[in-house]
């Protein structure tokens, strides 16, 4: 249907004071609403299966997915090229004038010089400044909901910019996964050791350093793992938010992780989630994960 030049200068300056929020697919928010929800935007990530891309959320669910990769299966998440982050920007121009895009982590995605080009490209029309949130999935949503929050406060491009770079710094993050294979394919380790580890059952503890897994612990089975989880949490004095995420098949122990971090932080918010497509397809299905924001 056709706007008319009249409706169309209405839509777009309809927003035209607010700051755009923008954020990958790989993101998770710990509540469906929050303050600013209407001006946040998700860039899509596509997932291939098999040979076949899906866009859109469309696709296998985390259930659906095998626990271990092989050749055939070939799990890949698709983000955009530079011209997909640059069409992107220009159709968030007709609605804003700036906007600040909260990324996964660059050493997980490897998207951010793309995003830089566009961003480069675009600002004639629209103003959009780059944050790498060294994180992803409820990490990196803890942060698109922090700015979003920020921006319907009125804060400004510089602030909200500096307020979410000293949250990342205050962001931990630590993965468990069975799904080595998935790994191999995602190029974070060698296919060799993929196989290794699957063989002999083994379940590596990775945390976010600077935005890059780095394997810190081994566990011999989940239960071992939600026990390094609870150690980890236990380490901190002031935390403002827990959350954990939960692949497939469901861990058993997850009732004594949250018993232990309502003991240990009465007064801290914990949330839970499914791990979703976009970060199974990385990591694969059997995957573990913890997310902590220390409090100032």
């Amino acid at each position: 249907m056709a706007v008319s030049r009249t409706t169309s200068s209405l839509l777009r300056s309809n927003n035209m004071g607010s700051i755009c929020i923008l954020t990958d697919s790989a993101a998770q928010f710990t509540q469906p609403g929050f303050a600013g929800r209407q001006d946040v935007r998700t860039i899509p990530f596509a997932v291939q299966i098999k040979g076949q891309t899906y866009q859109n959320g469309e696709g296998p669910k985390t259930n659906a997915l095998p626990p271990f990769a092989n050749a055939e299966l070939n799990p890949r998440l698709l983000a955009p090229d530079a011209q997909g982050f640059y069409d992107f920007f220009i159709n968030m121009s007709r609605q804003y004038r700036e906007g600040i895009a909260i990324l996964s982590s660059d050493g997980l995605m490897h998207t951010f010089a793309d995003a830089e080009k566009a961003a480069l490209a675009a600002r004639s029309q629209i103003n959009i400044t780059l944050v790498d949130s060294h994180s992803t999935s409820v990490g990196l949503g803890l942060l698109v909901q922090a700015a979003a929050e920020a921006g319907a406060n009125g804060m400004s491009l510089t602030d909200i910019e500096r307020h979410v770079r000293k949250l990342a710094g205050n962001l931990y993050s630590v993965f468990c996964t069975g799904s080595l294979s998935y790994l191999a394919h995602a190029g974070f380790i060698d296919h060799g050791q993929a196989l290794a580890g699957e063989i002999l059952n083994l379940l590596p503890i990775f945390s976010l350093e600077e935005g890059l897994l780095s394997a810190v612990e081994k566990a011999r089975n989940y239960r071992a793992a939600m026990d390094y989880f609870q150690e980890f949490f236990s380490e901190f004095e002031n935390l403002q938010h827990i959350a954990f995420l939960q692949g497939h098949p469901p861990a058993h122990e997850t009732h004594a992780l949250r018993a232990t971090a309502q003991d240990l932080f009465p007064k801290t918010s914990f949330s839970e989630h499914p791990l979703h497509p976009p970060l199974a397809t990385l990591f694969g299905p059997k995957t573990l994960g913890l997310f902590l924001l220390e409090s100032d």
